[in-house]
């Protein structure tokens, strides 16, 4: 393999619980809930599918912005408006409560690099393995990288609300791509969505897939990567 792609959420980076985020900002605000109230309101805020990079909404998204939603990755704008409307789906003590804890998700603090992610990527960049990120998101990550100690080892940063378009478009992929120098054939993709890092087989790059899980139930998931760089690309 010449390059390895990697998607962000929850393949390099798991956000925060949902009950972290909230009370997080309700510290910050200067705000309290009884205990059982926002253990409860972060999970209603968690069933909306509120918190980008966590759970998905547990049925349809929220009728607030169900047209919004399939396309919320293309541009920053429609990123906030979909996720700050899954918000408002759940009663907060203050109104501005729905912006802050959208503000709070982009915070390096509320990320977490797993475990096995720096060693990943330090054992490719030692092979010579040019690396890049590709992830569906409406905001810049790499202060999160930098926060972590993760950004000397990702030589490119595709990111779909620049481009506008989103994973699986095939044309992400080919940036990034073009970007490293690699050819797609030589590439392997790594995330946690099938339907939207899968994306990158139409391009011809061999994939694999991690389980979206909470930092400290996934200690080695990344680990087979290594392993992978040496063999022949087998596409899905």
């Amino acid at each position: 393999m010449a390059a390895v792609l990697f998607d962000f959420s929850g393949t390099l980076f798991r956000v925060e619980s949902a009950e972290s985020w909230l009370r997080a900002v309700l510290t910050a605000a200067g705000t309290t809930l009884p205990e059982p109230e926002l253990i409860r309101t972060a999970g209603a805020l968690e069933a909306a599918g509120a918190l980008p990079g966590g759970a998905s909404p547990s049925g349809p998204p929220p009728e607030e912005v169900a047209g919004v939603w399939a396309e919320r990755d293309r541009t920053a704008e429609l990123h906030r408006a979909a996720f700050t409307g899954a918000s408002r789906s759940v009663d907060l003590p203050d109104p501005a409560l729905h912006d802050a804890l959208y503000d709070r998700h982009m915070e390096p603090a509320a990320w977490h690099p797993y475990p096995d992610a720096i060693g990943v990527l330090d054992g490719l960049r030692g092979r010579g393995v040019a690396v890049g990120v590709v992830s569906n998101i409406g905001w810049d990550l790499r202060p999160v990288f930098r926060h972590h100690g993760l950004d000397p080892y990702i030589d490119t940063y595709v990111m779909s609300y620049v481009y506008g378009i989103q994973k699986p478009d095939p044309r992400l992929f080919a940036t990034a791509c073009d970007a490293l120098g690699a050819d797609p054939r030589e590439t392997l993709m790594v995330g946690d969505d099938r339907r939207a890092d899968g994306g990158a087989a139409a391009l011809g790059c061999a994939v694999h897939f991690v389980d979206h899980l909470p930092v400290a139930e996934r200690p080695g998931g990344l680990l087979p990567v290594l392993d992978m760089v040496g063999r022949p690309p087998v596409v899905p």
